[in-house]
């Protein structure tokens, strides 16, 4: 058999492999200190250490708009996926945890992140704020494990919620700061490219993706429920409508000059909100998890082969080592307690909410865009550095996450038990 037979053929065998795993692990995995990204990073670096795919595992930067486009793909189908899944209707009461962790948890994040790159390692502005753009949003990708079920489960606990909302929004609003980092990166940089920035990036894209997003979500949560029945799209009972109204509403935002990720999350918001109790729901999350868990596995997969064999982490060093470490534990916690503070939040929630500030794809997504749009220098510490901290947070949330969230239910019943004798229920 020729070799490009062989290889054709056991990448079949491998696709194969990973489908099952995609449909088997997370039912396995649900009560055990193990998560599916830390099993399929593995997976890559057992896969790549076999000489046939040694050579597949490069590093990105020899193959950057490839990496670019994969993240993205991932990251814009697990956005739609989040949006589909709230319950709770938006408002400034209801969703006020999300609105104090994007308003003063992320910003204080991007603080501390970019006095870490500066003091740690030497970071000029223009490095310490992309890595600060870069590594302050949580991931909405990996962070699966720690938000709320499926549409009308009734899972919406506080601490579920927050992680949720959190993560379907503040990819989006992190983007007008990963443009300044890009802006900043140039030799040409003035004060009329910091108004352009702001006027351009942070008011009007960021308006842009939501209003546009919004009526995207509503023209399609008409087609979907409102038509007359013989013609709505909901009897078709074809989950893949959620992709292609992911790839509708990104690439028709992104073409008028949006942000894309707010647009996407938004839009599964208003799509969510046209039917709120129509089963169809069920079918557009169930189709837009599914397609996620497949890309995520094939992108960990390769991560795992690249950071074991692509030389992904030859840059790495103890100061790199202490900036993985205190981003992880020290950047985010802090900065998700003091945004919670007044909240009325019990204390056992906000420590769960501090904490699981997972980085993931979308932190990959956001390097990879910068370095194919801005002039950093020594790229491949930052690459090195981001996909630290991504790695190291796959293990620690991924082995925390099961027993964490086992006590804060096993708290919640009980409180729940309490609060119902007490009242005399």
């Amino acid at each position: 058999m020729a070799i490009s037979h062989l290889l054709y053929v056991l990448f079949l065998a491998g696709v194969g492999i990973m489908v099952l795993m995609t449909a088997w692990l997370p039912m396995v995995l649900r009560k055990a200190p193990l998560s599916l990204p830390i099993l399929c990073v593995g997976a890559g670096a057992a896969l790549f250490a076999l000489p046939p795919l040694r050579p597949f595992a490069v590093h990105p930067l020899q193959s950057p708009v490839a990496v670019e486009r994969l993240s993205e793909l991932v990251v814009i189908v697990s956005l739609m996926g989040a949006g589909l899944k709230i319950d709770r209707m938006i408002g400034l009461r209801s969703w006020a945890l999300t609105w104090r962790l994007l308003g003063l948890a992320m910003p204080i994040t991007m603080l501390i992140v970019a006095g870490l790159a500066s003091v740690l390692m030497g970071w000029g502005i223009a490095a310490a704020l992309l890595l600060a753009a870069v590594l302050a949003p949580t991931d909405p990708v990996l962070a699966s494990d720690v938000q709320v079920d499926g549409p009308g489960e009734g899972s919406e606990d506080e601490a579920r919620f927050a992680l949720t909302s959190e993560a379907g929004l503040n990819d989006g609003f992190a983007f007008p700061f990963v443009h300044l980092a890009v802006i900043l990166s140039a030799a040409s940089f003035g004060s009329g490219d910091l108004l352009s920035w702001f006027g351009r990036d942070l008011l009007w894209k960021t308006f842009l993706g939501i209003a546009a997003g919004y009526a995207i979500g509503r023209g399609l949560g008409y087609l979907t429920f409102h038509l007359p029945m013989r013609a709505n799209l909901s009897r078709t009972g074809d989950g893949f409508v959620a992709l292609a109204a992911t790839l509708l509403t990104y690439g028709a935002v992104e073409t008028l000059g949006g942000f894309g990720f707010l647009a996407v999350f938004v839009s599964a918001l208003a799509l969510r909100n046209a039917s709120r109790d129509h089963d169809y729901h069920d079918r557009l999350h169930g189709f837009a998890e599914e397609a996620e868990r497949l890309l995520m596995m094939l992108l960990l997969v390769l991560f795992g082969g690249i950071a074991a064999f692509g030389g992904l982490l030859a840059p790495f060093d103890w100061s790199m080592l202490l900036f993985v470490v205190a981003v992880l534990v020290v950047a985010r916690p802090v900065a998700g307690l003091l945004s919670l503070v007044g909240s009325k939040l019990p204390w056992r929630e906000q420590l769960v909410i501090s904490f699981f500030g997972i980085r993931g794809i979308g932190s990959i997504y956001y390097l990879a865009f910068a370095l194919n749009h801005g002039s950093f220098a020594d790229p491949y510490r930052l690459w090195a550095i981001v996909s630290g901290v991504v790695l190291a947070s796959i293990v620690l949330h991924g082995v925390t996450v099961t027993p964490a969230l086992l006590v804060l239910d096993r708290w919640q019943r009980r409180r729940s038990q309490s609060s119902s004798v007490s009242n005399g229920v």
